[in-house]
């Protein structure tokens, strides 16, 4: 009779029957094999990171898989170049081709990349000449400059009897160590040859490297024309492969990131090239307004520049102050304080009204995205460094939400989304009356 009754136990020493025990058993068991399969799935996954990082590490760390990785990017540069420009200007043919009606999809591809190349030649064509105006102009005013600089320390020198004597000292030394660099020069001919040479090979490779990049360019743009015409169908056989080879609900969930990422990216960069363009006008006007010289071209690496967060303004803003400074102390002055109050209008009113959250990061995790992926990628890195840790940090909030909800933590997602991310309440609209 016992033994037909797995959930009874006699119990001898009260002489009853005890009922549950081997129910709560069966239950317990099932959990501690739960809790052993997510233990190891979880000491896996660890495992699997910390070897995928060390072998990162070690292969950009080593000179032979560095040179190899070199190597693969200078022959793949291409088709890198064309891949970026297809993808910024992917919304704009499929704009247009929208305007057409859905047809002439391929006329679309082809207006959509003459309008970027055109759009880069006119900028360059504004641009060269002020530029070398501007070179040209700080050329010629640099011996009036000097000579100025002359008279002044001259008069001080002649005011101040203490400094006159240690001019003179100072001026000894160098007339001599000047003199005996000179026959050192003298005495290696041999020296001067072979440094002369060198200089001639160094401006051969940098012709042939000019040469090359113009290369690249050409052929990016062939590729970009490629990749517009067919990332329908690239985009199809992509998902194709999903599907074939992840099971359906990771499947979902890779197809979901992968919106999720073209949204961050393809937002991101829309809006700041068009806060970008917005500043860059806003430069120039107000370069123009205060007598700049070369306001064009103020505005234009302002403008460009300042598709960098944070550091970007700061990168624009040197070099143009330096040209100022040149020319006019006081412009340079002036522009400063311009540019601070153009950032703090374009950080707190035009940023915002454009990009709004795009990306959803607090300003820790912006900084932390571009100084990570700037120095790993340089200017590349800064660039792509807040959508790409936009999309970094939503896989890890996805991965931890679902850890938390597995272990039935709902109420501090609960809290959490409460306290840190409230939902936007819509504006109510005005009624008429």
């Amino acid at each position: 009779m016992l033994d037909t009754l797995p959930s009874i136990m006699y119990n001898t020493s009260i002489g009853c029957y005890k009922r549950g025990s081997s129910m709560t058993r069966g239950v317990t068991d099932v959990r501690n094999k739960e809790n052993t399969v997510y233990v190891k799935i979880g000491v896996t996954a660890a495992a699997v990171i910390a070897f995928g990082l060390v072998l990162f590490f070690a292969l950009y760390r080593s000179s032979g898989s560095s040179g190899a990785f070199d190597l693969l990017g200078r022959i793949l540069r291409p088709f890198i170049i064309g891949g970026v420009l297809a993808y910024l200007l992917a919304p704009l043919s499929n704009r247009m081709s929208r305007l057409w009606g859905g047809k002439c999809q391929g006329l679309a591809d082809v207006v959509t990349l003459l309008i970027a190349i055109a759009v880069v030649l006119a900028i360059l064509l504004l641009i060269v000449p002020q530029l070398v105006n501007s070179v040209t102009g700080i050329i010629q005013a640099l011996p009036e400059e000097f000579e100025a600089l002359k008279q002044k320390v001259m008069t001080l020198l002649q005011e101040n009897p203490e400094l006159q004597a240690r001019w003179d000292a100072l001026y000894a030394r160098l007339t001599e160590e000047s003199q005996s660099i000179l026959q050192k020069l003298k005495d290696g001919g041999g020296q001067i040859a072979s440094t002369a040479m060198q200089l001639v090979g160094g401006v051969a490779n940098r012709a042939f490297s000019v040469f090359g990049v113009v290369k690249d360019l050409l052929i990016g743009l062939i590729v970009c024309l490629y990749f517009l015409s067919k990332r329908r169908q690239l985009a199809a056989q992509a998902r194709l492969v999903v599907r074939g080879v992840f099971k359906p609900e990771w499947a979902d969930w890779i197809e979901g990131e992968a919106r999720f990422t073209d949204r961050m990216f393809n937002g991101f960069f829309v809006g700041k090239l068009l806060d970008s363009a917005i500043v860059g006008v806003l430069c120039f006007i107000g370069c123009l307004l205060m007598g700049f010289n070369s306001p064009l071209l103020i505005a234009v690496i302002v403008g460009v520049t300042n598709i960098i967060p944070f550091f970007g303004p700061l990168i624009g803003a040197i070099p143009c102050a330096l040209l100022l400074l040149l020319e006019n102390p006081t412009h340079c002055l002036m522009f400063l304080v311009f540019i601070i109050l153009l950032q703090q209008l374009d950080g707190n009113v035009i940023g915002p009204k454009i990009l709004g959250d795009s990306t959803g990061l607090s300003a820790l995790w912006v900084m932390f995205g571009i100084l990570l992926f700037g120095g790993l990628w340089g200017i590349a890195g800064m660039l792509v460094g807040v959508p790409l840790m936009a999309v970094i940090y939503d896989i890890a909030r996805q991965l931890t939400f679902k850890g938390a909800r597995r272990h039935g933590h709902d109420d501090m997602i609960t809290a959490y989304n409460a306290q840190f991310h409230p939902p936007v309440q819509p504006k109510k609209k005005a009624r008429k009356k």
